[in-house]
C-alpha cells in the first residue's frame, strides 16, 4: 500500500464519522512569533482546544506537512525526520478517550490492516498532581491489546505540549497525557541500548506510528496545573513512518516516499544503499534535509543566518557535505539532480543549486583553516563563512579532532548573542519578513504598503496582511482573498500602486501609543505584539477629510518618498488555502 493510499483512507475514515476535513497551515506560520514552523497539526487549533467554537465544528482531520528542528542531529538512523507529513483527527470538546482509541485500533488493522499481534501501546503513569491514565488501559484490553504489551512511562515520554513536560510549560499553555501505538518489525534487539528491550527503546525494534494525546490541561500562573473546560483529542501519526509498518520495513527510507529519490542517489553517487551503515547514514541525511529544503524554500524562505533562514541555510549545507563526503567529488550537480527529482518549480532548484555553490567554496576555506589550526574556535568558521556548526564537527574530526558539548554549548552561547547583536544593530527596526536593510528591500518594504492599501480599495477592506517576506530582489505578500486576482485585478493593482509612485508621495511617522494610533485608523495586521509605544506610517497626505492613501503601525524602515521605489509589477500569484492569497512583485 502506498502513501498516497493511506493519506486518503484516513482522511476517508474519519469524516466517514463525522469528521470535517480542514485545510493544513502552512509550514512557515509567519503570523506567529513564537515558532519558527509548523510542528504539529494542533498549532493553529490552539484557540478551539480552549474552547472557542471553531467556524467549523468539534470533529476536525487533516494532514499536516510539519518541521521540527530539535531532530536535526537525530536524522541518519532508520525512523527520524526533519520534515514529514503528520496524519490528524481532533475532538474539540465532543468525543474523548473511548471513541478515540477505538477508531484509533480500527484504522491502523481494518483499514491499514497492521497486525494487531505487533501493536503496543504506552500510556501516562501520572504524577502527584496529574492522575495515572488508567482510564486508556483499561479501554485497550478491552479493545482487545494484552496487559503485558502496556506500558506505562512517565512525564518525558507520555506527557504533550508545545513545550514539553508540565514544568517547562509556560502559563496558559495546554497539554494532557497521551497514549501512543508502536509497531513491532520483530528485529533482533542491540543491547547497546538497554538489556531489556521496550516501546520507547532505540534500537530500532519499535516505532511509534500514532499518539493520542488527552489535551484537558492548562498552566496556571502558580505553576500548577487546572483543567480545561472542555476535554480535547489531539491525535497525531507520521505518515512516513506509518507507510513503514504497513509496508513492514524497519525503514522508513525504503517506503515510496524515499524510494525516487534514494534510487536518484544510488545512480549520482555510485553507491548503494544498504551496504554500509555509515553510508546508510549519509543517504538519509542527505535524502530528509533536501526533501525538507524543498519544502520550505517552496513557502520563499531564502537561505540566510537568521531564522527560517538560517535553517534551510543548515539542512542544504548539511546535505551538500555528506552528498561531498559519499560520492567524492562536487556536490552541486549531484544536488541539482536530485532536487529536480523533488521541485515542482524551477526556481527553487535553482536557489538550492546556488547556496550548495556557495558552500562549497566556503568549505574549501573552512577546511583549510582547520588543518591549519585544529584549535580553532568552531564559531570562527560560522563567521568567516557561514559553515553550521554540525558542519564544522565533520571538518574537526577529518582533522583529528572530536568536538564536545562544551564546544557545542560555547557555539550556541556565542550564536545567541551574535543574533542579539545584531538585533540591536538594526535599531529593532524591521520586522515582518525583510531579510535586511538595504536600500532595495527598504524600497520594496514600503511598496508592501502601497500594495496592501491598494489591495483593500480594489478588492474590499476584508482584505489584510497575513505575511511577509521581502528580499533585494522581490516581496511576497500574503493576505486575506477568496480566490486568486484576476489579470484585470492584477493590472488595477498595479496601475493604482505605480499611481502613487509617480506622484511622490511623501512616507513619514509618527510615534503614538497603540491605542490613539487604531482609534486614528491605523491598519495593524501580520499578528504582531506591540508594545504602547509604536510608530505609524502614512504615506501621503491628510486632506480634510480625505485619508492618507496608506496609515499602518510599522517598525519600518521605509524610503522618504514613494518616487524612490521604481514601477512596481505583480510577477506572480499563488493560493495558499482557504482564504489566503499569495503574491509576488518587484520594482524595477
Amino acid at each position: 500500500m502506498g502513501s498516497d493510499e493511506i493519506r486518503e483512507k484516513y482522511l476517508k475514515f474519519f469524516e466517514e464519522r463525522g469528521h470535517t476535513r480542514i485545510e493544513p497551515s502552512p509550514l512557515v506560520l509567519e503570523d506567529d512569533p513564537t515558532t519558527l514552523f509548523t510542528s504539529a497539526g494542533m498549532q493553529p487549533l490552539v484557540p478551539y482546544l480552549k474552547g472557542e467554537p471553531h467556524p467549523k465544528g468539534k470533529r476536525l482531520v487533516d494532514i499536516q506537512p510539519s518541521f521540527r528542528t530539535v531532530d536535526i542531529d537525530e536524522v541518519g538512523d532508520n525512523r527520524h525526520l526533519t520534515f514529514f507529513e503528520m496524519l490528524g483527527n481532533w475532538s474539540l470538546g465532543d468525543y474523548f478517550k473511548k471513541e478515540q482509541l477505538a477508531w484509533c485500533l480500527e484504522f491502523f488493522t481494518k483499514e491499514l490492516g497492521l497486525d494487531r499481534d505487533k501493536l503496543w501501546i504506552s500510556i501516562f503513569e501520572g504524577t502527584k498532581e496529574v492522575p495515572k491514565d488508567s482510564e486508556s488501559a483499561e479501554i485497550w484490553k478491552s479493545l482487545g491489546i494484552p496487559e503485558d504489551r502496556i506500558f506505562y512511562y512517565g512525564v518525558k515520554e507520555n506527557w504533550w505540549s508545545r513545550s514539553g513536560t508540565p514544568e517547562a510549560m509556560p502559563t496558559g499553555e495546554i497539554g494532557g497525557p497521551d497514549s501512543e501505538v508502536f509497531f513491532d518489525f520483530g528485529t533482533t534487539h542491540d543491547p547497546k541500548f538497554g538489556k531489556v528491550c521496550h516501546p520507547n527503546c532505540d534500537c530500532g525494534k519499535f516505532i511509534e506510528i500514532g499518539n493520542s494525546v488527552f489535551i484537558q490541561y492548562q498552566k496556571n500562573g502558580d505553576g500548577s496545573l487546572s483543567e480545561l473546560s472542555q476535554k480535547n483529542v489531539d491525535f497525531g501519526g507520521g505518515l512516513e513512518r506509518i507507510a513503514a509498518a504497513v509496508n513492514n520495513t524497519p525503514d522508513i527510507f525504503q517506503t515510496d516516499i524515499f524510494k525516487p529519490t534514494i534510487a536518484k542517489l544510488e545512480e549520482e553517487t555510485k553507491n548503494k544503499y544498504g551496504e554500509a551503515e555509515e553510508k546508510d547514514r549519509r543517504f538519509r541525511i542527505i535524502a530528509d534535509h533536501l526533501r525538507a529544503a524543498v519544502a520550505i524554500a517552496s513557502e520563499g524562505v531564502y537561505p540566510s543566518n537568521k531564522q527560517q533562514g538560517y535553517i534551510l541555510r543548515r539542512l542544504i549545507r548539511r546535505a551538500a557535505l555528506n552528498l561531498q563526503r559519499l560520492s567524492n567529488t562536487s556536490a552541486l550537480k549531484i544536488s541539482e539532480e536530485v532536487v529536480k527529482s523533488l521541485a515542482e518549480k524551477e526556481e527553487i532548484s535553482t536557489l538550492i543549486g546556488e547556496e550548495v555553490g556557495k558552500f562549497e567554496a566556503a568549505l574549501k576555506k573552512g577546511e583549510d583553516m582547520v588543518k591549519s589550526d585544529p584549535k580553532l574556535d568552531p564559531f570562527d568558521l560560522y563567521q568567516s563563512y557561514g559553515i553550521p556548526y554540525e558542519v564544522s564537527e565533520e571538518l574537526f574530526h577529518d582533522a583529528g579532532r572530536a568536538l564536545t558539548e562544551k564546544d557545542k554549548k560555547d557555539f550556541e552561547d556565542k550564536l545567541v548573542k551574535h543574533q542579539e547583536l545584531s538585533r540591536e544593530l538594526s535599531a529593532g527596526v524591521f520586522k515582518g519578513g525583510l531579510a535586511d536593510t538595504s536600500e532595495q528591500v527598504v524600497r520594496l518594504h514600503t511598496a508592501t504598503h502601497l500594495i496592501h492599501a491598494a489591495l483593500r480599495k480594489i478588492l474590499g477592506e476584508h482584505v489584510s496582511q497575513k505575511g511577509s517576506n521581502i528580499t533585494s530582489e522581490r516581496l511576497r505578500f500574503d493576505f486575506s482573498h477568496p480566490e486568486k486576482l484576476s489579470e484585470e485585478e492584477i493590472r488595477k493593482v498595479e496601475d493604482l500602486v505605480n499611481e502613487q509612485i509617480e506622484k511622490d508621495l511623501l512616507v513619514s511617522f509618527e510615534e503614538k501609543t497603540y491605542d490613539e494610533a487604531i482609534q486614528e485608523g491605523a491598519l495593524a495586521f501580520f499578528g504582531e505584539r506591540y508594545g504602547q509605544s509604536v510608530k505609524v506610517y502614512t504615506i501621503g497626505p491628510s486632506t480634510g477629510s480625505r485619508s492618507p492613501f496608506s496609515k499602518e503601525i510599522c517598525g519600518g524602515p521605509h524610503i522618504k518618498s514613494t518616487s524612490e521605489i521604481g514601477r512596481v509589477r505583480i510577477v506572480k500569484q499563488e493560493k495558499l488555502g482557504t482564504g489566503v492569497v499569495r503574491i509576488y512583485a518587484t520594482a524595477e
